[in-house]
């Protein structure tokens, strides 16, 4: 490593290459904010910087849910999957189930552009969640998560799967 002798730091040294984008990234820490806010300056939004703003909306949406009598406030990014079973939705995180009041339609408005993506008429799969994927025989795809659950993404939703999971490289 070269250190500056004079003050004993290391000079960063940014090498221009032909289509990739510096991102610089500032914290501010201080005891004077009560809320944190995330502004982005860009030319244009690509793929990546597109994930991330995914991720960051993903971090800091939540759902109400009731579980055995009790309300809570879900953080969305630790959801695995929300199915509508006869008319009711349910959460489900890695090892509990959750009652909420929206319907599955809310649900999937409110989770545009998180990694949450239908993949049948009742069920929405976070793709954060999503181990591995195969190719089923009858054109249909089986998904299994990191809890171990396998679902199901039915033929009709197999393209937009496709465009949202695989071709963007998983997550």
């Amino acid at each position: 490593m070269f250190q500056n002798p004079q003050n004993g730091t290391i000079p960063s040294i940014v090498f221009p290459l032909k289509d990739v984008v510096i991102i610089h990234l500032k914290v501010h820490e201080s005891e004077e904010y009560n809320e944190v806010e995330v502004i982005i300056n860009c030319r244009q939004i690509d793929d990546r910087l597109r994930r991330l703003i995914e991720q960051i909306k993903q971090m800091t949406t939540s759902i109400t849910g009731t579980k055995d009598g009790r309300t809570y406030s879900l953080p969305i990014d630790g959801a695995y999957y929300i199915e509508s079973i006869d008319n009711r939705s349910f959460l489900y995180n890695e090892k509990d189930v959750y009652e909420t009041d929206l319907k599955l339609y809310e649900i999937e408005k409110m989770l545009t552009g998180t990694h949450f993506i239908r993949i049948s008429k009742n069920l929405i799969v976070n793709t954060m969640h999503i181990e591995s994927v195969r190719a089923l025989f009858n054109g249909k795809f089986e998904a299994s998560l990191t809890n171990g659950e396998l679902v199901i993404v039915n033929r009709h939703y197999v393209k937009s799967f496709k465009e949202k999971f695989i071709l963007r490289g998983g997550n």
